[in-house]
């Protein structure tokens, strides 16, 4: 075999075993999956069924993709951004997301309506006013409000983890805090950046 062609076959195979792959967060997908998420746990429809757009590939790996070496070196790091996407449509996180959906609906809109909770800026909920609400559904609140952050907790995490990302939990949680106050109704309480309450 000519020797031109054997060091050229272990040119690639060195450039390519020298790449390191750094898979980034997916901020825009999971801006689409946390607004899927949320929406349906507060009720609101879903506009658009398709939330995930593969990721196009730009010039740099079109002009990469010139010499045979670095179209090898192209296609695998073109493979590993196409896995970035955000998956939440798992039996665990779908089962979660009943839940949340059930505890809404049930008494999580009255206690938001007469403002005795809010969304806090870390994704969770907190009791802001317990005598907001009546002596009877203070007994309840702090319970309903247990459960609900178990589950929201639960729901960064699994997502995270069902992505083959966990160290992504924290992104998850962070961009989820954002989509809960994009989507509360007027009149409901949330934390602004410095922890303050403030309505919608």
């Amino acid at each position: 075999m000519n020797k031109f062609v054997i060091t050229g076959l272990i040119s690639v195979i060195f450039l390519a075993a020298c790449v390191t792959i750094n898979v980034y967060f997916p901020a825009a997908a999971a801006e689409r999956a946390a607004s899927e998420f949320v929406g349906d746990v507060l009720g609101e429809p879903v506009e658009d069924g398709s939330l995930f757009e593969p990721v196009t590939p730009g010039r740099d790996f079109e002009l990469l993709a010139y010499t045979p070496a670095l179209m090898v070196i192209s296609l695998v790091v073109q493979d590993a951004h196409a896995q970035a996407d955000i998956e939440i449509n798992t039996p665990q996180i779908n089962a979660i997301k009943a839940r949340m959906a059930q505890r809404q609906q049930n008494s999580l809109n009255d206690m938001f309506d007469a403002g005795a909770i809010g969304f806090t800026r870390d994704g969770l909920v907190a009791i802001r006013d317990r005598s907001a609400v009546s002596l009877q559904d203070r007994r309840s609140l702090e319970a309903v409000v247990a459960d609900e952050n178990r589950d929201r907790k639960a729901v960064y995490r699994e997502i995270a983890v069902a992505n083959g990302h966990p160290e992504w939990e924290g992104d998850i949680q962070e961009t989820f805090a954002k989509e809960w106050v994009q989507k509360a109704r007027r009149g409901w309480y949330y934390q602004n950046a410095s922890g303050n309450w403030v309505t919608k």
